[in-house]
């Protein structure tokens, strides 16, 4: 019921910024969560920062006073902030829809789009 495509990553160095973005088709997605994932190498996906139809959102420790997360849902896109970028952020993130409380966030769905990837070096 939604597509994505991701875009805005790239290669920064450690202390950095980028913003990615997701543009979305579908006619729920303003109803729907949202969220950023990310995936390493030979590592979990895991959620980085979700975010509900309401505006609260979630965001792993990690990424805490770093990241933000906000949509623009008459444009059908998500974002992230991301400041002071560090190497362990590096993997490559996907947005989908997600399903979200206030100490969890997992993917509601099965599908992903290609994703966008970022790199941080140090």
């Amino acid at each position: 019921q939604v597509q994505v495509v991701e875009s805005g990553g790239g290669l920064v160095q450690a202390g950095g910024s980028l913003r990615l973005s997701c543009t979305a088709s579908g006619a729920v997605f303003g109803r729907l969560s949202m969220g950023w994932f990310r995936q390493a190498p030979g590592k979990e996906r895991e959620a980085v920062s979700c975010i509900g139809p309401s505006g609260w959102s979630y965001y792993v420790d990690s990424v805490k006073g770093r990241f933000t997360i906000s949509r623009d849902n008459a444009k059908n896109t998500l974002y992230l902030q991301m400041n002071n970028l560090q190497p362990e952020d590096t993997a490559m993130y996907y947005c989908a829809p997600a399903s979200l409380s206030l100490s969890r966030c997992v993917a509601a769905g099965n599908s992903w789009g290609q994703g966008t990837q970022v790199t941080v070096s140090s």
